[in-house]
């Protein structure tokens, strides 16, 4: 491959409860390798300007992905290919910030990536950031307090009615149960605290201690739950966007 640029920008203060990043990723040349995508707990908006990527069915087919397309919350391994050129731009919302672009609840979308084509959204980063925001006005966006606090760690209340209630709530806006978010982030937290992306199987595992894990076999079950492969086979084979989705931040 004779090069790849993957960019990060912060988005607007109006659009800041909802949105976590924008970002852009672009290869002239891809490998053509197959790439597993490391879950981060954010549905996304992704928007192809040259070859969509193509994405690996349950029944182990490989077809193309829509020229946009809404990718929900992700609990299980996906693995994608190149096709051709990769040009894309990209709206990372915080776990509970798409519901209201959406439409639908999250519950409804997990593990799946829808296509929005009808949307017939802007390939240019800034006209996409004016759609969402109009969006935003239009339809009144809002975020659930509760949700959100639960998200950022605030402890669950004892009473059980409010449990319930928050834990349907928590389903709608995010897609996922709260622990299955808390079990991502832990995963995701591992790339955060690994030195070099191609570490060695000890290091991987002190990562993993790192980021909150007990013990290797704990580490290795949560590897092939999310990616289908250990550490160092996800280490070794993967290139390109897999890896720059992998290397990027979520500390915060």
């Amino acid at each position: 491959m004779s090069g790849d640029a993957y960019r990060e920008l912060a988005p607007p203060p109006s659009l800041a409860p909802f949105v976590r990043t924008l970002w852009t990723y672009a290869a002239g040349t891809p490998s053509g390798e197959v790439q597993r995508i490391a879950p981060d707990g954010c549905p996304e908006l992704i928007v192809h300007r040259a070859v969509p990527y193509e994405e690996q069915g349950p029944d182990g087919l490989w077809r193309p992905q829509p020229m946009a397309v809404f990718a929900g919350q992700l609990t299980r391994p996906l693995a994608l290919r190149p096709a051709g050129p990769v040009d894309l731009i990209a709206i990372r919302f915080h776990p509970d910030g798409a519901r209201d672009w959406l439409g639908r609840p999250l519950v409804e979308v997990t593990d799946r990536r829808l296509d929005v084509t009808d949307r017939r959204l802007p390939h240019d980063l800034d006209a996409l950031v004016a759609r969402l925001d109009g969006s935003r006005v239009r339809d009144s966006w809002g975020v659930d307090a509760a949700v959100r606090a639960a998200i950022e760690g605030a402890e669950v209340g004892r009473d059980p009615a409010r449990r319930r209630a928050l834990q349907r709530r928590f389903r709608e806006r995010v897609g996922v149960p709260l622990q299955t978010l808390r079990s991502i982030a832990r995963f995701r937290r591992v790339f955060d605290h690994a030195a070099v992306p191609d570490a060695g199987a000890g290091a991987w595992l002190a990562a993993g201690l790192d980021a909150g894990y007990f013990d290797q076999p704990q580490l290795a079950r949560d590897f092939r739950r999310f990616l289908g492969c250990t550490a160092t086979a996800w280490a070794r084979e993967q290139v390109e966007l897999a890896r720059a989705l992998a290397s990027s931040s979520y500390k915060t």
